[in-house]
C-alpha cells in the first residue's frame, strides 16, 4: 500500500513538473514567436473547433497515440486562452483550475458530502441538474446550458437529457416509440401533399423523436450515426475499389452490380 501511495505521488508530481514546462514553453513562444505573440481569442476559436473535431475522430477510432497528440492540441488551447486572460488581467490558468475544482466539489455532494445516490448513475445526472440549477439565477431555462451553436443532432440529445433529470421524461418505452410512430405516420401524410414546408418541419419531428429512444435506450445517437456513416465510407469503397481493379468506372455499371460488391463488402465485416 506504501509503494502504491509512493508512486501516486510520484506520478503526480511528474504531470504537475509537465504541465509547468508546459506553460514555460508557451510563455516563450508568447514573446518570442511573431505567430503565438499575434493570437487572440477571436483569432484561436476557429483552431480550436478544428482541433476538437480531431480529438473526437481519434476517439471514436480508438486510436491511443494520436488521443495522446490530439489531447495535447486542446490543452494547448486551453492554457493559451487562459495566458491571454492573464494578460488582459482576468484570469490565469490557475483562477481556472480553482473554479473547475470548487464547481466538482460543489456539483458531487455524493462524493464530498451526505447526499446519497446508491450507486445510481442516473440519480447523479439528476442531482447534477438541480445543482446546476441552484448555481444560477433561478429564473434561467434549465435548456439555457444548451450551446446554441452545437450540431442540432447532439443538441437535440442535450436538450433531451437535460429535459428528463428535471422529471420531463417518457414513463417508459412504449410512450417513446408510439411517439415516433405517429411523428412518421404525419411526415408520410406531408409527403403526399408534398408541401417542402411542413415535410421539412415533421422530418425534423421524425429525427426528435428517434432520438428519444436511443437516449431511452442508453445510446448516443451521434456516436451510433458516425459508426454508420464510416461502415458506409468502408463499403462504399470496396465498391470502388473491386470496380477499379476490373476496370470499370462507377458511373457505368448498374445498381445491381453495386448491390452485389455492396453485400460482398458486407459480408466480409
Amino acid at each position: 500500500m506504501k509503494n502504491q501511495s509512493n508512486e501516486a505521488l510520484h506520478t503526480r508530481a511528474y504531470n504537475i513538473e509537465a504541465v509547468g514546462r508546459l506553460i514555460d514553453t508557451l510563455d516563450r513562444l508568447r514573446v518570442e514567436c511573431p505567430w503565438d505573440r499575434k493570437q487572440t481569442f477571436e483569432s484561436l476559436r476557429p483552431n480550436t473547433i478544428e482541433e476538437v473535431y480531431e480529438l473526437c475522430e481519434a476517439l471514436i477510432d480508438s486510436d491511443m497515440p494520436n488521443v495522446k497528440k490530439e489531447l495535447g492540441d486542446v490543452l494547448l488551447h486551453v492554457l493559451f486562452y487562459a495566458k491571454i486572460a492573464s494578460e488582459q488581467g482576468a484570469f490565469d490558468i490557475g483562477d481556472v483550475a480553482d473554479a473547475l475544482n470548487a464547481k466538482l466539489i460543489f456539483r458531487h455532494p455524493h462524493v464530498f458530502g451526505t447526499v446519497d445516490v446508491a450507486g445510481d448513475a442516473h440519480q447523479v445526472e439528476q442531482n447534477w441538474e438541480q445543482i446546476k440549477l441552484k448555481e444560477k439565477d433561478g429564473n434561467r431555462s434549465v435548456l439555457a446550458g444548451v450551446p446554441r451553436s452545437l450540431p442540432a443532432l447532439i443538441k437535440a440529445y442535450r436538450m433531451q437529457e437535460k429535459a428528463a433529470n428535471v422529471g420531463f421524461d417518457w414513463p417508459d418505452k412504449a410512450g417513446v416509440w408510439q411517439k415516433l410512430k405517429e411523428e412518421i405516420a404525419e411526415f408520410e401524410r406531408e409527403a403526399e401533399q408534398k408541401d417542402a414546408g411542413a415535410m421539412e418541419a415533421e422530418f425534423g419531428d421524425v429525427m426528435f423523436s428517434l432520438i428519444n429512444v436511443a437516449r431511452i435506450y442508453g445510446i448516443n445517437p451521434e456516436n451510433a450515426l458516425e459508426h454508420t456513416n464510416r461502415k458506409f465510407l468502408r463499403r462504399f469503397g470496396y465498391i470502388e475499389s473491386q470496380l477499379s481493379a476490373e476496370g470499370k468506372k462507377i458511373t457505368e455499371v448498374d445498381l445491381e452490380e453495386m448491390d452485389r460488391l455492396w453485400n460482398e463488402a458486407k459480408s466480409q465485416e
